[in-house]
């Protein structure tokens, strides 16, 4: 783990194949850099295949997380962003949003904070502006 202000980067390898619903298979050996912020409504997971190829970014849509004894502890939010190479993006679980947003009784405060995460997500992706691993690694001459 490495912090940066409010940014917190995880990275973690997949020890076996994974099948998802929406990013199909996911190779043994894929690494993922998973960027959270202490103080934004989202986090982002950047994957890159085994050979080092990117691969794709999924943005969760949550509550700011914290952070304490080693722990990170979140409220996701249901909404996700899929980003392929491109940036060509598509946004899931809207639906399942709304949903528990009038189940649980979201505040208002709760809805207008997710709208404008998505937001942002989206700002980011067409302005090239998701965070990439070299972002916290050493560079090399």
């Amino acid at each position: 783990m490495k912090q940066d202000g409010s940014m917190l980067l995880f990275v973690g390898i997949f020890d076996q194949d994974v099948t998802h619903p929406d990013l199909g298979n996911i190779k043994r050996g894929t690494a993922s850099y998973e960027y959270y912020w202490l103080d934004r409504w989202f986090s982002i997971f950047c994957f890159y295949e085994p050979d080092g190829t990117f691969r794709n970014y999924y943005c969760n849509i949550n509550m700011p997380p914290v952070f304490e004894n080693s722990v990170l502890d979140y409220v996701d939010l249901d909404i996700d962003v899929l980003v392929w190479p491109g940036s060509r993006y598509q946004i899931l679980d809207e639906e399942e949003f709304a949903q528990n947003a009038l189940k649980f009784q979201y505040p208002d405060g709760v809805r207008s904070a997710v709208s404008a995460a998505l937001a942002e997500l989206i700002a980011m992706i067409h302005h090239q502006k998701l965070p990439a691993p070299d972002y916290f690694l050493p560079h090399t001459a």
